[in-house]
C-alpha cells in the first residue's frame, strides 16, 4: 500500500532542549495508526511537527518526510498552507480554542472547500451540510449564521472535524478527537472517520484511550519521553506489551475498563416507571412523568439551584433545573453533548445570568447578583473547565498562574514568597515544579490540564465546579488525579460538581447522579443507583454507548440489534 505518511528519525527541539527524539512513522492509505502515550510524553508534538505546525522556534529535522507523496522537509508554514486542508486534515484536541466565536460555524467548515477547490458557492453549501450531518450536526447551521460560540463543547469538536474531512484529504491527524464527547456522538465521529479511511484516507489518531485504540486502530505507536519505544498490531502489542511504558498504559487501561464493565449495565429494554427517582425527571418528549419529589431535589447545603432555566434565540437550553449541594459531597452531571450541561455550570459560577432560577452559596443569594456583590465570595466557588489552554495568559509562567491565585488577585502578595507553595500545588498534580518557569502553551495538553486543576484547588474553595477535568489525560494520570480529588474532598470537606462524558470517573467520583437531556433533568438519584439500574432510556443509551465506543465495528454490529430497544 502507499504511504500518506513516511517519517524516519523525525527530532524536535525548542532551544536546547530535545523532545522529539528519531522518531520513525508510517500510515498507509486506507489504514488507521494510534499515537498512545502518558501526558507529556511527545504524542502532540509528534503530531504537529506532521503537519508542519510546531511551535514558533522550533527546530524540526527528519532523514525522510513525505506526506502524500510530497517530500515536506524544509517547507515554510506558507507552503505548508497550500496543503493543510487539502491533503491533510487536522483535527485538534481543544475544540473551543480552534474555532473562532465570533465567525459563523458554515464559514469556518467551508473555508477549506473556498481556499482549496473550484467549487461554487452552491456546491460548497450542499458540501458543508453533508459534512456536519455526518457528524451528527444540524446542517441547518451552514446557512443560519449560527456562531461557534453558541455551541457546546462537544458540538465545536464535531464542527471541526466536519471542517477537517470535508476535503477529502489523504491524511487525517485526529488529536484526541473524542476527549469532549460523550460516546454515543464519539462513536459517530468515529464512524465518520472510519468512513473517510474506507474511501482510502490513512487515519493518525492521537489519544490516551486505549479501549479507542483497541476498537479501532489497525497499528499502535507507544511514545515515551520523545521516543516511539513499541509499534505493532494492537491486538499483539497490547496481548503482550515489551516496554515498560506499555505495560503501564495497558495494566490502567484494564483498571478502567474494569471500572467501565461495572457502571455499564446489561442491554435491556428500559421500562419508564410511573414514579422515577428525581422531582424533575422528563420523558423523551420533554412532559414531565409526574413523580413526587424526593430527598434528591432542591434542598440546602453549601450550593443550592432552583428552577433554573435559559433559553437562546427561542430554544430552551436549561428547563428548570434544581439540586442540592452538600459539604463533602459530589453531585455527577450526564448528558450528551448539548444537552445543557455547560449552560447549568455557567450559571452555577455566575458567568451566565438565567431567565429564571436562583443559585445560593451558604443560603445567601449568588446568581443572579451583579459581580461586584459576588467578588468578595468568588474565592469560595471554583472551576475547572474542559478547555484549560483558553484560561490561561500566554504571557505569564506556570507559577504566576499559581501565585496569582494563591494571592487571589493581589499582585503585591503574589510577588512575595510563595515559591514552596507554588511547588507544593504542582506535586499534589503530579506536576515537576521544575515547570514553573514554562508558559502554560509549551505544556501537554494533560499538563495544562492538571495545572487548571492546581489554580482551582490554590483559592481553598468551598465548591469546585469540575467540568471534564480529567477527559484530556491518559488512564494513570486519570487516576491520580482522581484519587486527588477524592483524597482533598475527604480531608477538607470541599463540596463538588462533576460534570464529564466519562462515566467511569463519574460513578467512582459521584455520590448522587443528575442527568440531563434536551436541557430538563431526565433522572436524580444515588450513584449507584442510577447506574445498575436506570430509570430513564436516555440514561441506559448513556450507559450502553460507553461498551460500543470501546468495541470494534465487527462486536458493535453484534450488539446493535439488542441495543435497538434503547432507541426507540
Amino acid at each position: 500500500m502507499s504511504a500518506v505518511l513516511d517519517v524516519r528519525g523525525l527530532t524536535v527541539s525548542i532551544g536546547s532542549t530535545r523532545i522529539v527524539h528519531g522518531v520513525d512513522l508510517r500510515v498507509d492509505a486506507g489504514e488507521c495508526v494510534a499515537l498512545v502515550g502518558a501526558s507529556g510524553s511527545g504524542k502532540t508534538v509528534t503530531a504537529r511537527a506532521v503537519l508542519g505546525l510546531s511551535a514558533a522556534g522550533a527546530a524540526v529535522h527528519a532523514d525522510t518526510f513525505g506526506v502524500d507523496g510530497l517530500d515536506v522537509r524544509g517547507w515554510s508554514d506558507r507552503r505548508w498552507r497550500r496543503v493543510r486542508g487539502s491533503r491533510v486534515g487536522y483535527v485538534g484536541q481543544e475544540a473551543l480554542g480552534a474555532l473562532d466565536p465570533l465567525r459563523p460555524v458554515g464559514r469556518e467548515v467551508a473555508d477549506t472547500l473556498r481556499l482549496h477547490t473550484e467549487m461554487g458557492a452552491a456546491e460548497r453549501v450542499d458540501a458543508v451540510r453533508d459534512a456536519l450531518e455526518a457528524v451528527g450536526l444540524d446542517p441547518d447551521i451552514t446557512t443560519d449564521g449560527r456562531l461557534a460560540g453558541t455551541l457546546s463543547g462537544g458540538m465545536r469538536q464535531r464542527a471541526l472535524i466536519a471542517a477537517a474531512t470535508v476535503g477529502s484529504p489523504a491524511l487525517l491527524v485526529a488529536d484526541e478527537p473524542t476527549t469532549a464527547l460523550d460516546a454515543g456522538v464519539a462513536v459517530t465521529v468515529m464512524e465518520q472517520l472510519r468512513a473517510a479511511q474506507a474511501r482510502g484516507a490513512g487515519l493518525l489518531v492521537i489519544t490516551h484511550d486505549l479501549g479507542l485504540v483497541a476498537g479501532w486502530a489497525d497499528r499502535v505507536a507507544v511514545v515515551h519521553e520523545g521516543r516511539i519505544v513499541e509499534q505493532g498490531a494492537v491486538a499483539e502489542v497490547f496481548a503482550a506489551p515489551v516496554h515498560p511504558a506499555t505495560r503501564a498504559l495497558v495494566r490502567a487501561a484494564d483498571a478502567a475498563a474494569a471500572g467501565s464493565a461495572a457502571a455499564a449495565p446489561a442491554v435491556v429494554r428500559c421500562e419508564v416507571p410511573s414514579s422515577v427517582r428525581g422531582s424533575d425527571a422528563r420523558t423523551d418528549d420533554g412532559t414531565s412523568h409526574g413523580s413526587q419529589p424526593t430527598s434528591h431535589g432542591a434542598r440546602g447545603g453549601v450550593l443550592a439551584a432552583r428552577g433554573l432555566s435559559r433559553e437562546y434565540g427561542g430554544v430552551l437550553a436549561v428547563d428548570d433545573v434544581s439540586f442540592g449541594l452538600e459539604r463533602g459531597r459530589v453531585l455527577g452531571v450526564i448528558g450528551a453533548s448539548g444537552s445543557g450541561k455547560t449552560t447549568v455550570v455557567r450559571m452555577l459560577l455566575g458567568l451566565e445570568t438565567p431567565d429564571a432560577g436562583t443559585v445560593t452559596l451558604d443560603d445567601e443569594p449568588w446568581v443572579p447578583l451583579p459581580e461586584r456583590e459576588r467578588r468578595p465570595r468568588r474565592h469560595r466557588v471554583a472551576a475547572v473547565v474542559q478547555d484549560p489552554g483558553a484560561t490561561f495568559d500566554e504571557r505569564w509562567t506556570v507559577e504566576r498562574v499559581l501565585a496569582d491565585a494563591f494571592s487571589r488577585g493581589d499582585e503585591r502578595r503574589a510577588r512575595g514568597a510563595l515559591g514552596d507553595r507554588v511547588d507544593s500545588a504542582l506535586r499534589q498534580v503530579d506536576l515537576d515544579p521544575a515547570l514553573r518557569s514554562r508558559s502554560p502553551r509549551t505544556l501537554s495538553g494533560g499538563q495544562r490540564q492538571r495545572l487548571a486543576i492546581a489554580r482551582a484547588l490554590a483559592t481553598g474553595p468551598e465548591v469546585v465546579v469540575l467540568d471534564e477535568p480529567v477527559t484530556a489525560l491518559d488512564a494513570t494520570v486519570q487516576d491520580a488525579v482522581l484519587r486527588l480529588l477524592e483524597r482533598l474532598r475527604d480531608e477538607t470537606g470541599v463540596a463538588m460538581v462533576l460534570v464529564s462524558h466519562d462515566l467511569r470517573a463519574v460513578r467512582r467520583m459521584a455520590d448522587e447522579v443528575l442527568v440531563v437531556h434536551r436541557g430538563a433533568v431526565v433522572e436524580h438519584g444515588p450513584a449507584a443507583e442510577v447506574f445498575a439500574r436506570p430509570a430513564h432510556p436516555v440514561t441506559a443509551r448513556l450507559l450502553h454507548a460507553v461498551a460500543r465506543l470501546a468495541a470494534g465495528p465487527a462486536q458493535r454490529s453484534a450488539a446493535d440489534g439488542a441495543a435497538a430497544d434503547l432507541t426507540d
